[in-house]
């Protein structure tokens, strides 16, 4: 099965960041188990897909790490497992693992790979996410996200169960509800820990 895998280049950083997402995952209890062992070939950013609640949502944690990254800020191992943290509202790292990180029964999941270092390409990345993630993938999307987003779930991890439903405006198809809750979790990955 091939990859959707996207490189994007975050603004102001001079890191390529690669993105793939994949539904029905199959093997989610092994690539766990690649992470807790500590195997260097599969160091990524697991994320659970369900707790992304749009493209802007997982840009927005990715950038947080890497400028801790870069800036040698960082409260857990590494870029990748700082992704993972960067998702969460608060600064419990076990806590950020449990509710966005991979779990074994995650069916839907969104893989980020930091270019660290030249040997990581598209290419590389692309190859071997082929060969390990036993899934289908999708673009990298916030079509494909918004069938994967458990808004319950996300309200609930960023305490924004608050939050009122909006109907949907006809005239340009978007909810502004779906906007205030974007950018209610935008900002809570801003101001984590900067207090």
């Amino acid at each position: 099965m091939s990859s959707t895998l996207e490189t994007v280049a975050l603004p102001h950083l001079p890191l390529h960041v690669h993105v793939a997402l994949y539904r029905d995952v199959q093997n989610a209890p092994f690539l766990r188990q690649q992470l807790i062992s500590g195997n260097a070939e599969f160091e990524y950013a697991f994320i659970d897909a369900s707790m992304v609640l749009s493209r802007s949502h997982a840009l927005s944690a990715v950038f947080r790490a890497v400028n801790d990254y870069l800036n040698q800020r960082l409260k857990s191992r590494n870029v990748h497992s700082e992704i993972v943290f960067s998702f969460s509202p608060n600064n419990n790292i076990a806590d950020s693992f449990r509710r966005f990180g991979i779990a074994d029964s995650t069916k839907d999941l969104l893989v980020v790979k930091v270019s660290v270092n030249a040997d990581i390409t598209h290419e590389s990345v692309a190859a071997h996410l082929t060969q390990s993630v036993e899934g289908n993938p999708v673009p990298f999307n916030d079509e494909s996200l918004s069938g994967i987003s458990d808004v319950a779930k996300i309200k609930k991890a960023y305490k924004l169960g608050a939050l009122n439903s909006a109907p949907t405006d006809k005239a340009n198809g978007t909810n502004s509800e779906d906007k205030r809750l974007e950018l209610s979790v935008i900002g809570a990955i801003a101001l984590r820990g900067a207090t």
